[in-house]
C-alpha cells in the first residue's frame, strides 16, 4: 500500500495540506512498467471490473482486470510478431473503448512507445504526428480505415494498420491477432524514466510538439489525481470523464490512475458533447468521481434543476484545462451538491497544482496550491522566484516524475522550455500569501493596452457573470493609439440575442467589476469559438484574425 492508498483508511479531518506536503517524498521503484501496473496486479481477482463500456448503440460490455491482462498479453505478443521492438512507436487512434487500454498496456509491456491520437483529427494532423513520431504500427478502427491505409502507403515507417473492429484490404484485425497469439508474456523490464508515451501538444501556435514521458508518469500523477477527488481512492469509487482518452487529461487524470488503484472506469464516447447525455451517463452507472473540462461544465450549466431529473451519486468533481469562472463553481454547489476542485497542469508537466476541499479552504478563481511532491513557483524571465502578489510565469522545478523527458526529436525546443532547473509553462499567474496560485493568462495571450497588461481570463470570468452570457473569449486587437484594445467574443445563452444595449451592459459590468482600463471596447457575438481538439479556446486564431483585419 503506497502513501496515497493509505489515505483511504484515514479520516480527512485528521489531515491538512501542510501535513501532506511535509510527510510526502518520492520513492519510485528502480524497476517499474506502467502496463504491468495498470492491470496485472489485480488479475488474480476474477470478478474485479476494470472497464464498463457503455457503447453508443446501447450495448454494455464489462471488462475485468483479468480479461484486460489476457488481451494485452496476447496483443503484446502479436505486436512482437509484427516486428515491434523496444523503443518502437505504436500509434493508437481510438476513442473511449476497451481496445484503447489493451493497445496501450500491450505496448508498454514490450517497452514500446505509445503515440495517442485524437479520433477527430483530420488527415493532415494525423500525417504530421505519425511521420514525426516515426510510428511503426497504427491501431485504429473502421471509422478511420481509409485514411489509415492511405497514410500507411505514404509514410515510410508505418508498416502495419490494425483495426479494433474488423479488417480491410491493407489492415489487420486486432481481434484475430489477439486470438491467434500466445498467452504467455514476460513484460520487458523498464524503469520510471524509460520512454513510454509521446503526447502531442494541441498546437495552438506552430507545429505540435511531442512531449515524451517515461513510465513514471503514472506514479507521478497519483497525488495530483487524489487531491481534486478529495483524497481518492475510496472503496466504491467509480470514475468517468467525457475528455477523450487521447489527451493527457483523459489518460492520466482518469483512466490509468483508476486502473492503478484497481477501480472501475466508465468508457463512453461522445463525438459531440451533449449535456443531457452526460447527466444520463452519470446517473446510469452511479459515477462518483468525474473530471470535466470547464467548457463542458458551462454547457451543462444550461440544464435547469439537474438533480430533479437525474438521481446522481457524484461525490467529487475535478476540473482543469482552462480557468473556471465563479458562476460555474456556484452552480455546481447549488445544482449538483458538489464543490469543484480546480487543478492545473499541461501536457509537458501535468497536475502540479490542485484544490482539495476536504483538507483546505477553496479560494474562488484559484488553481490551487502545489500538489505534494511538486515544487512550483512564480518566476521572472531569468528564473528568479517572485514574491507573493507579483505576476510572473508558472514554473516547475526538475526532476519531477510528471515532467516530460523532453520534446521528441526537438532538443532546441526542449532547451527553450527551461531556465536552469525551472520548466517554464508559458502561463502567467500570481501566488498569494497562503500559497494559492491565480491564473492571469498565457504569456502570448496577455493584452498590452495603454501601458496596462491585461489577462484575458479575468475579463472572461467577469463577462460570464452576466445572465445572458454562456461563454466568452477575450483577445487583444491592434490599435494605433493604445497598442491594443480588449475585444470580447461572446456566445449567448439560448433565447438571448445580441444588441447594442447588451454590449453596453457587458462593458459596464467589466468597468465596474475590474476597472475602466480592462473593459472590452469591442464585443462580437458569435455562435462558436475555434477550439483545440482538447477543448481549449484557440485565442491565437481570434487574435490573428483581428490582426489581419486591422
Amino acid at each position: 500500500m503506497d502513501f496515497w492508498e493509505s489515505l483511504a483508511a484515514r479520516t480527512p479531518r485528521k489531515l491538512d495540506y501542510e501535513m501532506l506536503r511535509q510527510g510526502f517524498s518520492w520513492d519510485l521503484p528502480r524497476s517499474y512498467n506502467m502496463g504491468f501496473d495498470a492491470c496485472d496486479r489485480y488479475a488474480w481477482d476474477r470478478g474485479r471490473i476494470a472497464i464498463i463500456h457503455d457503447r453508443e448503440d446501447g450495448v454494455v460490455e464489462k471488462w475485468t482486470y483479468r480479461e484486460l491482462k489476457k488481451a494485452s498479453d496476447r496483443f503484446a505478443n502479436a505486436l512482437t510478431g509484427l516486428g515491434v521492438e523496444r523503443g518502437d512507436r505504436v500509434a493508437v487512434l481510438l476513442s473511449q473503448t476497451p481496445a484503447l487500454p489493451v493497445a496501450h498496456i500491450a505496448a508498454y509491456k514490450l517497452g514500446a512507445i505509445v503515440v495517442p491520437l485524437f479520433a477527430l483529427f483530420g488527415e493532415d494532423a494525423l500525417r504530421f504526428r505519425l511521420a514525426d513520431s516515426g510510428a511503426k504500427v497504427l491501431v485504429t478502427d473502421g471509422e478511420h480505415r481509409e485514411v489509415a491505409e492511405a497514410l500507411a502507403g505514404e509514410i515510410e515507417t508505418l508498416e502495419h494498420v490494425v483495426l479494433a473492429d474488423g479488417a480491410g484490404h491493407g489492415s489487420r484485425s486486432m481481434e484475430a491477432l489477439i486470438r491467434d497469439a500466445s498467452a504467455n508474456l514476460r513484460p520487458v523490464v523498464t524503469g520510471p524514466e524509460d520512454p513510454a508515451i509521446i503526447i502531442y501538444t494541441s498546437g495552438t501556435t506552430g507545429d505540435p510538439k511531442g512531449a515524451l514521458h517515461g513510465h513514471g508518469i503514472l506514479l507521478g500523477h497519483l497525488p495530483g489525481v487524489s487531491l481534486p477527488h478529495d483524497l481518492a481512492p475510496r472503496a466504491g469509487d467509480l470514475f468517468w470523464t467525457p475528455a477523450d482518452w487521447a489527451w493527457i487529461g483523459g489518460l492520466f487524470d482518469v483512466l490509468f490512475p483508476a486502473l492503478h488503484w484497481g477501480l472501475p472506469v466508465v468508457a463512453h464516447r461522445m463525438t459531440r458533447f451533449d449535456p443531457e447525455r452526460a447527466f444520463a451517463v452519470l446517473e446510469r452507472w452511479g459515477v462518483t468521481n468525474a473530471f470535466f473540462p470547464p467548457t463542458a461544465l458551462r454547457v451543462m450549466r444550461t440544464i435547469r434543476n439537474p438533480r430533479e431529473r437525474w438521481d446522481l451519486e457524484l461525490e467529487t468533481l475535478a476540473c482543469g484545462g482552462e480557468p473556471l469562472d465563479e458562476e460555474t463553481t456556484r452552480w455546481a454547489e447549488e445544482s449538483l451538491g458538489v464543490r469543484i476542485n480546480e487543478f492545473y497542469g499541461q501536457t509537458e508537466c501535468n497536475l502540479v497544482l490542485s484544490n482539495c476541499s476536504a483538507i483546505m479552504p477553496s479560494k474562488p478563481g484559484s488553481m490551487g496550491r502545489p500538489v505534494p511532491g511538486h515544487r512550483v513557483s512564480i518566476v521572472d524571465a531569468e528564473g528568479n522566484e517572485l514574491p507573493a502578489g507579483d505576476v510572473g510565469e508558472v514554473a516547475v522545478q526538475r526532476p519531477d516524475p510528471v515532467m516530460m523527458l523532453g520534446y521528441w526529436n526537438n532538443n532546441e525546443a526542449t532547451q527553450k522550455k527551461f531556465v536552469g532547473d525551472w520548466l517554464l509553462t508559458g502561463d502567467l499567474a500570481s501566488v498569494d500569501e497562503d500559497g494559492y496560485f491565480f491564473f492571469v493568462g498565457r504569456d502570448d495571450d496577455v493584452i498590452s493596452s495603454s501601458g496596462y497588461r491585461i489577462g484575458p481570463a479575468e475579463v472572461e470570468g467577469t463577462l460570464v457573470k452576466h445572465e445572458a452570457v454562456l461563454m466568452a473569449a477575450v483577445v487583444g486587437k491592434p490599435d494605433e493609439t493604445r497598442g491594443e484594445i480588449v475585444k470580447a467574443f461572446v456566445i449567448l445563452r439560448d433565447g438571448r440575442e445580441g444588441s447594442e444595449a447588451l454590449v453596453g451592459e457587458l462593458q459596464q459590468l467589466v468597468k465596474t467589476r475590474l476597472g475602466a482600463h480592462e473593459y472590452p471596447r469591442e464585443v462580437e457575438f458569435v455562435s462558436e469559438f475555434p477550439m483545440t481538439p482538447s477543448g481549449k479556446v484557440r485565442r491565437n486564431v481570434l487574435r490573428e484574425r483581428e490582426a489581419n483585419e486591422a
